[in-house]
């Protein structure tokens, strides 16, 4: 049994073997796509790099969990950025994430809500948009994962099962792995990408984390990553790709 919580560049290194992630693909190299976001107006993808706004050739992966859906995932400046493209409909989601300061990580969750603030000190920030002048609906909010209680398997030594309780909440459980046996229930987001295909944000108190994965009902996995710190400090980052195949335990409707 684990007795403690571990950083989050640890638990990079226990996911790492023989990890369900997907490989990187090159379809979108060569592409520049325009967008109707303020402080974006186009996102240029090149061989393993991107360039948007006053960003030039940032290193990203670029994956893509289901045809013409595309996960591009890069760190600027310590802030995560998350691009999902829908190169078919013509919509974008972009995702920010950034991690607590020294001073705000030593706070307990405790003082936190005495101020009035969110247990967890991980922001995550959400802006939908249009590609190439598209007018189909943009991502939003889905309640399709609520009730749902998963299980992934993230490699031959890696599982979880996770608990959809609402729409900004969710219990986490490490069944077995550098984690086994530990627990907790953190904030979250879910956005519908596509029928099916939810882009699921999750946001880690007591080891300041955030995660990303798109998860496909359809083929029942998932594709993302999980962001921050390698070690138990403000500065030092991690930033690695996460995949699992996925199975349905149960459903609770209320």
């Amino acid at each position: 049994m684990t007795e403690s919580f571990i950083p989050v560049g640890a638990l990079g290194h226990g996911f790492a073997p023989e990890a369900e992630i997907l490989e990187p693909v090159t379809d979108l190299a060569g592409r520049t796509f325009t967008t109707d976001i303020e402080g974006l107006a186009s996102l240029v993808i090149g061989d393993g790099v991107a360039s948007w706004g006053e960003n030039r050739d940032v290193p990203v992966r670029v994956t893509s969990v289901r045809p013409r859906i595309y996960l591009v995932d890069g760190v600027v400046d310590a802030v995560s950025t998350s691009f999902v493209l829908d190169t078919e409909a013509g919509l974008i989601t972009v995702v920010e994430g950034e991690l607590p300061d020294a001073e705000t990580r030593a706070e307990s969750a405790y003082t936190r809500v005495q101020r009035g603030d969110e247990p967890t000190g991980v922001v995550a920030r959400f802006t939908h948009g249009y590609l190439d002048g598209s007018s189909a609906p943009v991502h939003a909010p889905t309640t399709e994962l609520v009730g749902l209680r998963n299980h992934y398997r993230y490699s031959p030594t890696e599982s979880y099962e996770h608990v959809y309780l609402t729409p900004t909440l969710y219990t986490w459980h490490c069944i077995e792995g550098v984690e086994r046996d530990l627990a907790d229930t953190d904030a979250c987001h879910h956005i519908g990408i596509d029928e099916k295909l939810t882009l699921f944000v999750w946001r880690e108190k007591i080891v300041p984390t955030l995660g990303l994965i798109l998860i496909d009902l359809d083929a029942m996995r998932t594709d993302g990553k999980i962001f921050g710190n390698d070690g138990f400090d403000a500065d030092s980052l991690a930033n690695f790709p996460v995949g699992a195949t996925a199975a349905i335990l149960n459903t609770t409707t209320y």
